[in-house]
Order: structure tokens, then C-alpha cells, then sequence
């Protein structure tokens, strides 16, 4: 009797263990972090069709999204996005002859140098200024003005006009898959 009992005891202590772990694990997802698979070629040449990544749901939580992080976010009428993040509250932004313009400022965008060159499309991002494609002459307060990389080929904020801090998921930045990709997207 005494066996069956241990049995038992154990059986049930590896109930309680699975039960507490799938819990846990779906805290973690809900509340930390959760995979993505990138749709479409709209962040190309940062990243690529079908490739899976991890998303950051406390990152910003803690803090504000930065210029050039790259997020996910609940976009209209869609399922989510991914993007990268060009203005920020209190920007004014333009492009003119494929520059981007920060408040009156030329920014530098590193991350576009390897697509621009592959690029037969001239110029690469075309000209509009933020009052234009959004109906604000700055960015307003928990607002963000997002661009997909591949900017001939994407929906982006010229499109869908400013993100608000309540649609953002969070920080994409660490590719998965393909194991042979595995990286911290720039």
C-alpha cells in the first residue's frame, strides 16, 4: 500500500510541476515576450520573409521606443506590424531628394546603405514631409511615425498615418530562424 501511495504522491507532484510550468510559460508570453514571423518583404534587407523573432512586450513598459527601434504593433483593419520607428513625439520629419530630415536636421539611416545600393529605384524613399501623409506638423505625445525599410514596397506610416503607444506590442530585435540567420536586428 505504501507504494501505491508513493506513486501516487510522485504522479501527482508531476502534475503540479506541468501545470505550474505551462502557466509560467504563458505568463512569459502574454506578459514578456512572444515570437513573430515577419510577413512580407517591407523590412528587407533587415529582414526577410518568414523569418521569426522574438518581441519584447516589457521593453517599453519600462521606457519609450527610440528612434530606429525596430517594433510590432497593432495596425488598422490588419493583423499586426513590423516597422521601424523614424519620429517620435515632439519630431517634425521630412524626406527630401532621399535625405531624412529630423527637425531641420539631416539623419543618417545606415541601416538602408546595403538596399539603396541593390536598389534600381531612384530616389529610394520618395519626398513628403510629416504634415502631408499624417495631417501633424509634429509628432504629438504617445505617437510614433513608422517606415518600413524596403520603402518602395511597404505600408507604413505615409500609409497609415501615426502609431499610437497603445498599439505598440513591442521591440523586435533578435532573430531565431533560420538558425543559420540567428542575429540581433539592426
Amino acid at each position: 500500500m505504501a507504494k501505491s501511495e508513493s506513486a501516487k504522491s510522485e504522479s501527482w507532484e508531476w502534475v503540479k510541476a506541468i501545470v505550474v510550468a505551462l502557466l509560467l510559460a504563458l505568463a512569459i508570453r502574454a506578459f514578456l515576450f512572444a515570437p513573430i514571423v515577419v510577413d512580407g518583404q517591407s523590412m528587407m534587407p533587415t529582414l526577410g520573409h518568414d523569418d521569426r523573432m522574438v518581441v519584447n512586450k516589457i521593453n517599453y513598459t519600462l521606457s519609450e521606443p527610440e528612434r530606429f527601434d525596430i517594433i510590432v504593433f497593432h495596425a488598422p483593419h490588419e493583423s499586426d506590424y513590423i516597422k521601424r520607428v523614424i519620429g517620435v513625439p515632439g519630431d517634425s520629419l521630412y524626406y527630401e531628394e532621399d535625405q531624412l530630415y529630423v527637425n531641420d536636421d539631416p539623419v543618417d539611416e545606415p541601416y538602408l546603405n546595403e538596399f539603396k545600393e541593390q536598389s534600381e529605384e531612384n530616389p529610394f524613399t520618395g519626398d513628403f514631409d510629416l504634415e502631408e501623409v499624417t495631417g501633424y506638423e509634429e509628432i504629438p505625445e504617445d505617437h510614433y511615425f513608422v517606415l518600413g525599410d524596403n520603402r518602395q514596397h511597404s505600408k507604413d506610416g505615409r500609409h497609415i498615418g501615426l502609431v499610437s503607444d497603445e498599439d505598440i506590442v513591442g521591440e523586435a530585435s533578435f532573430v531565431f530562424w533560420p538558425i543559420s540567420d540567428i542575429r540581433m536586428a539592426e
